[in-house]
């Protein structure tokens, strides 16, 4: 049962990302252009590589899967940060700010729950 549900978590990470990253690559297309080509890059490739992360542990072995999640939430964590410099500096309002942050809110969730379980399961023999 337990497998399952890990499994589900999994999954449903791939079409919640989808949905963020749509909805991001809509306001970085709207930044201001010298901004656009500087913290939008850097957000997008975050994006695309926790994207990237996120269809490996559907993919590779139990033990190596705490390592991507953890490069997963470092990746969201960068990204909260490249959001509240964008609202700081006015290139976004306050509306897209809140739906970004929302969505991000909902990955780390999920995430939170998958290395909580992963790294109470991934014990090392002595």
């Amino acid at each position: 049962m337990i497998k399952k549900q890990e499994k589900e978590q999994k999954l449903i990470l791939i079409p919640k990302t989808e949905k963020y990253i749509e909805y991001m690559l809509q306001v970085i297309f709207k930044l201001p252009r010298i901004e656009k080509f500087s913290i939008g890059t850097e957000y997008k490739q975050s994006m695309y590589q926790m994207l990237k992360d996120i269809l490996i542990i559907s993919k590779i072995e139990k033990n190596e899967t705490l390592y991507y999640l953890n490069k997963i939430d470092a990746n969201l964590n960068t990204q909260r940060i490249y959001l509240r410099i964008m609202k700081k500096n006015r290139w976004i309002d306050e509306h897209k700010f809140k739906v970004a942050i929302e969505q991000i809110y909902e990955i780390g969730k999920i995430l939170g729950g998958l290395i909580k379980y992963y790294a109470k399961n991934n014990t090392k023999p002595i």
